[in-house]
């Protein structure tokens, strides 16, 4: 029943001597913890050469002309303390490659009494935290080449130069501007989330998938990271074949073609992916150089566009529909021509993919000199000067839609122009019969002739984007399937793997796959990327945690929520189906690895979000009074160490299940205490979480084992998620224990008490017993929170913390371990017999029906016995059977037994039992009895057996109905019996209850609070 196990003085001498042994071996491993965390921390080989040990000792308490000094922190106050001033390194995480993690003095050390601290324990207050694998030189890239080239390349890409044209045709300049304008205000939304999610904190490698992850959970990071990756892959196959197409249209022209024009595509597309492959291992900083050449050419070409428009134009270029500025051409081209079935939305999907270059920049984060400032400056500026450049291209005025490329179609006197443009007829040419439809504005030289660059550029920063985000994911073991390609080669820890994985990827798309299909889809798995961006943002903002302090401030939390469902909203516009398929994936690999639960911790938002709902939902249950159709049980089980008595947690979750509060109990006394109770807390509640029992672990630590129950039966809980049934286990040892201990952890004082707090009771009995803590290795796991470490050692002692007897019996050790697993197993055909035989309120019936909705007991059916009058069974069987009825409680049998008032035949083993503790004084003279009485207060008198003795009867005689009738029953449910306080001594008390259940199968008495727990109202 309590944390301390009670037993025989000696047994309990012992336990003393091996709690404090216990606490010896913690109080050494806490030590060998710090120099395990060192060790993997620095790989073995490095100390922190900027640190010196001696100003970590601890002070030594010598006469003041003669103690140590510490410099450190003398200067600021004057005198030596193991205090330490504000310093960043303490601040730093365990993997911290930008500095070193220091160790500040824990509580206990600056609280508790002091001891000098020895000198292996010395050495770690200073950790370093520099990886074993980290080499030195690495190459980072400021905001330019790092994050606005790289965003610049990918925005024009292939869309400047081959689509462009097609779509102001289309749409005209003036729709085509809305286009242009409603991408940017997607991306720029984006861009400002994103730039307020960098900027909260410290971001590493992983882009996108870091970002995302780190704010909403692995469950929403793993899922996109791992499809952002594929996208990026994907994109390299749609790039490079874009550039083959266009090198294959060259040789086709020329009469150059290899083999055929589909195979010639494979072929220089392959080529094209080894040379971008073997560009990007030889390191980011070729891969930059590359990118610096593809910019300035791409440049040069962008200059083009815009000169060309100003150079004379020959009868040749306007045979082929273009001219200088024309104002007519300007106000011509505003307007839509919609063809071929395409629409507005047709056409805005087409133009959106050359949005998605936006997080070029940010998926190298890794390859930054200062993330926080370069991935804000660098891809707003990239949104503001592509967009100003697509603006650009659309207002230039000088192409008509249509034209033939014939020099003779030319308007001669007396002709009509009939179906060609108006201004293209103001200007003397006839379009009417069109062989080469423009359909655009663009230069044509740029359209056969800059392309293969552009696609290049675009090829090239995917190719290095998928892997980097991949081996990020890899890197957290979300997918542990994957963590092969975490491993990184070089000074700048390059993901080989994940370029050689991309290359196969990339090729394999490249020969057999239908990119046409695929590219709506890689599209959406873009748009996907930044509606989750956009709301990482928005949640981040609603959750109001104070961890959330953004330095970049031009954002709003409902802006970036209208930026998610915009990008929502692109997703269906673009391709309706692939929209769906993406949301199909992504829910997937999200409820994969919501079951994996990976063993991560990031303080997403979610977890903020989710404690700032449990407050608000719980200060709106205040508000609420208690209805009897919405009671459940909330159960507060003294189980002691969680895993000490199993049966009577298991007993308990199936009561409450995910559906009410089970809190797992424990009361220290200070006396026997020596453990951080800290630690108690986290081992227990990491057990119960890892054990799928879903409850909450509670302990104090009180002068008496009386005084902490009260705590736990007044404090425990919070608003209407408080208690209001106790379960605890039988005290099979009542007999033996000695009477001090006794009356320490009286059974029926704790009882006692809960009836006073109005909670209902519960005592389980098995015949085994419910203690295994004896049986059960003790395990002490450290929480390396503690000491500032980020993992869990384990460790045996060859003690047990709660004192076993002297003698273990294997049979019966083996017996024990069975039965206390036998209420999480699924309970075989048989019944549940509930013997109600005092109204409670309900509670003795309820619980039962509770039990047999849980999936382990349905199997189990409900009988239920009540006590009659002689000679009107039936009747009281017809009214029970109505009241069940409208109570809607299935039930297959009422019984109503009418001998329980037969006096007992087996009378002599209660008085046997109590024997040892009567105090015999009706024999003596009144002095003799008072004296005997003041000395043993606690004994049992002749005046209190013979005052009780009908109620004693009952319970023996009840013991021998329930033998009777319920000998193969399942689960037996009995009313409690319940004593008046100062009437009925413990030790009489507990006879009461030791022979009503005495060989009885798994046994609860229930009492509840006499309040009405069961209604037949609606």
């Amino acid at each position: 029943m309590q944390g301390i196990k009670v037993g025989h003085p000696r047994q309990t001498d012992l336990t003393h001597k091996k709690l404090r042994a216990a606490d010896e071996i913690s109080r050494s491993l806490t030590i060998s913890t710090f120099l395990m965390e060192r060790h993997r921390s620095v790989g073995g080989e490095r100390d922190n050469p900027g640190f010196d040990s001696t100003l970590d000792e601890p002070p030594v308490y010598q006469e003041a002309d003669h103690r140590t000094v510490r410099p450190s922190v003398v200067s600021a106050f004057g005198h030596d303390t193991l205090d330490r001033v504000p310093n960043i390194d303490f601040y730093r995480n365990a993997g911290s490659v930008s500095g070193h993690r220091a160790v500040r003095p824990s509580l206990q050390e600056l609280h508790n009494v002091f001891q000098k601290v020895s000198a292996c324990l010395r050495s770690c207050y200073f950790l370093s935290a520099i990886p074993s694998d980290a080499k030195g030189g690495t190459i980072k890239f400021g905001w330019i080449r790092g994050v606005l080239v790289r965003c610049m390349l990918n925005i024009w890409g292939v869309m400047l130069f081959i689509r462009l044209s097609w779509i102001f045709g289309q749409a005209g300049w003036g729709l085509g501007i809305v286009v242009i304008v409603l991408s940017c205000v997607v991306t720029t939304i984006t861009g400002l989330s994103m730039s307020a999610i960098c900027t909260n904190g410290v971001v590493r490698g992983g882009g996108a998938y870091y970002m995302i992850s780190r704010s909403l959970g692995p469950e929403f990071g793993g899922s996109i990271g791992l499809i952002f990756a594929f996208a990026n892959a994907v994109a390299v196959a749609m790039y490079v074949v874009g550039f083959a197409e266009t090198v294959v249209e060259l040789l086709k022209d020329n009469d150059l073609l290899m083999v055929s024009e589909i195979n010639d595509i494979r072929i220089v597309g392959c080529i094209t992916v080894v040379l971008l492959l073997a560009i990007s291992v030889a390191g980011m900083e070729w891969e930059a150089k590359a990118q610096i050449l593809l910019l300035i050419i791409l440049l040069v070409a962008i200059v083009n566009v815009f000169v060309g428009t100003f150079i004379p134009v020959t009868d040749r270029k306007k045979s082929e529909g273009i001219f200088n500025y024309q104002s007519n051409i300007f106000l011509e081209n505003f307007t839509p021509d919609f063809r071929d079935g395409e629409s507005f939305f047709s056409v805005f999907a087409i133009f959106f993919p050359a949005a998605t270059g936006i997080l070029a920049g940010a998926n190298i984060s890794g390859d930054l000199r200062d993330p926080q400032a370069a991935i804000p400056k660098g891809t707003l500026l990239a949104i503001l000067i592509t967009g100003v450049t697509y603006l650009g291209v659309a207002l230039s005025a000088t192409v008509v839609r249509d034209a033939t490329g014939n020099a003779t179609d030319i308007i001669t006197a007396g002709m009509v122009c009939n179906g060609s443009s108006v201004a293209a007829c103001e200007l003397g040419y006839d379009f009417s019969s069109c062989a080469v439809e423009k359909s655009g504005l663009s230069n044509s030289l740029l359209h056969h002739g800059r392309s293969p660059f552009a696609t290049l550029s675009s090829a090239l920063a995917s190719l290095v984007s998928a892997p980097k985000v991949f081996q990020a994911l890899c890197k957290d073991n979300i997918y542990k399937i994957l963590h092969f390609f975490a491993k990184g080669y070089g000074k700048n820890n390059e993901p080989i793997r994940g370029y050689v994985l991309t290359f196969i990827i990339s090729v394999a798309f490249i020969l057999v796959g239908n990119l046409n299909v695929i590219a709506p889809i890689i599209s959406n798995f873009f748009l996907a990327s930044y509606a989750l961006i956009n709301f990482s943002c928005f949640h981040a903002s609603y959750a109001k945690s104070p961890g959330w302090r953004p330095a970049y401030k031009f954002y709003n939390m409902w802006l970036s929520l209208a930026g998610a469902l915009l990008c929502c909203v692109v997703m269906f516009v673009i391709n309706w189906w692939a929209a769906l398929l993406t949301y199909a994936i992504e829910i997937l690999l999200y409820v994969y690895v919501k079951v994996k639960k990976p063993d991560v911790n990031w303080g997403s938002s979610t977890q903020a979000v989710t404690f700032v709902s449990s407050v608000s939902n719980a200060l709106s249950l205040s508000g609420v009074e208690d209805h009897v159709k919405n009671f459940r049980p909330q159960i507060l089980a003294m189980t002691g160490s969680a895993r000490s008595r199993p049966a009577l947690l298991d007993l308990a979750h199936s009561l409450t299940k995910n559906y009410g509060l089970c809190i797992a109990c424990e009361v220290f006394e200070v006396r026997f205490y020596c453990y951080p109770i800290i630690c108690i807390l986290f081992n227990n509640q990491l057990w119960l979480r890892k054990s799928k029992r879903k409850a909450f672990y509670s302990a104090v630590a009180c002068n008496s084992f009386r005084e902490g129950a009260e705590s736990l039966l007044q404090a425990s809980g919070l608003g209407r998620m408080k208690p209001n049934t106790l379960m605890i286990g039988f005290q099979r040892n009542w007999r033996t224990a000695g009477v001090l201990e006794w009356c320490r952890h009286s059974l029926f004082a704790f009882h006692s008490d809960a009836l006073d707090f109005e909670y209902g009771t519960v005592i389980l009995r098995t015949n085994h017993g419910l203690d295994v803590s004896h049986i059960v290795e003790a395990e002490v796991l450290l929480p390396l929170s503690l000491i500032h470490s980020s993992f869990v050692v384990s460790f045996s002692l060859s003690v047990s913390v709660c004192g076993p007897p002297l003698q273990q019996d294997d049979k019966m050790n083996e017996k024990l371990l069975e039965a206390s697993s036998q209420f999480k197993k699924k309970q075989p055909k048989g019944t549940i017999d509930v013997w109600w035989l005092f109204d409670d309120g309900g509670l003795t019936l309820l619980l039962p029906y509770i039990l047999t909705t849980r999936k382990k007991w349905k199997d189990s059916k409900l009988r239920i016995f009540i006590a009659g009058q002689p000679g009107r069974c039936e009747q009281d069987k017809q009214e029970m059977k109505s009241l069940v009825e409208k109570f809607r409680i299935n039930c297959t049998d009422i019984n109503v037994i009418d001998s329980i008032n037969v006096p007992p035949k087996y009378l002599h083993k209660l008085e046997d039992m109590i024997e040892p503790f009567c105090l015999h004084e009706a024999s003596r003279d009144t002095a003799q009895a008072g004296a005997m009485r003041k000395e043993h207060p606690w004994k049992i008198t002749d005046q209190e057996l013979s005052t009780f003795e009908e109620k004693t009867n009952l319970q023996v005689r009840l013991n021998e109905v329930l033998q009777e009738h319920s000998k193969s029953a399942n689960l037996i449910i009995v009313s409690m019996p319940i004593a008046r306080k100062e009437s009925v001594s413990d030790f009489l008390y507990m006879a009461w209850l030791d022979i009503l259940t005495k060989d009885l199968p798994p046994t609860l008495l229930i009492r509840g609070n006499h309040k009405s727990v069961l209604t037949f109202y609606s």
